[in-house]
């Protein structure tokens, strides 16, 4: 009997700081959002113009410079220099538009996706809190996750942010 209550007294503190973690697949959790699914389309919609608009440009920047060649033996000097000056403003004015273009669709993803990033962050905090987890780990971001040991709270993570509004 001795034995027991001392085992038992010796046992106790250990259950009491007894740690719980848990694993996540955030994206798993963030593309269950009804509301991911409409900023990829709108993400790539401007992806798409954004497409568009570079291509007409480097169209008529190819059109100009086959018109060109086809009459430069006819022109003379200055007309060559303007022709010449023209197809490197046009060329210059491209390759800004492409870095503009390219700002403009990193500053849409980071506006549109960081709501979601945000609600995913503040639902696996709930599951955290009311599962009573000591950490959840993102998937993938530890060498090795025992499948007995870590129990993966993806779905539950999902549930609390489909709930959000």
């Amino acid at each position: 009997m001795k034995k027991l209550i001392l085992m038992l007294m010796l046992c106790a503190p250990m259950t009491m700081f007894a740690q719980k973690f848990g694993v996540v697949d955030i994206d798993a959790v963030g593309s269950a959002l009804p509301e991911y699914a409409k900023v990829q389309g709108e993400l790539k919609a401007m992806a798409t113009q954004a497409d568009n608009d570079l291509k007409a440009m480097q169209d008529e920047i190819q059109r100009k410079a086959d018109e060109y060649q086809k009459g430069a033996s006819t022109m003379n000097a200055t007309a060559k220099e303007a022709k010449e000056k023209e197809l490197n403003e046009l060329y210059g004015k491209f390759q800004q538009a492409q870095q503009v273009k390219a700002q403009e669709l990193q500053k849409a993803q980071q506006d549109k996706i960081g709501p979601i990033q945000a609600k995913v962050m503040k639902a696996i905090e709930e599951v955290g809190k009311t599962g009573a987890y000591t950490m959840i780990f993102p998937k993938g971001s530890q060498p090795y996750i025992s499948a007995t040991a870590v129990p993966d709270v993806t779905e539950k993570c999902k549930s609390a942010a489909l709930k959000m509004k």
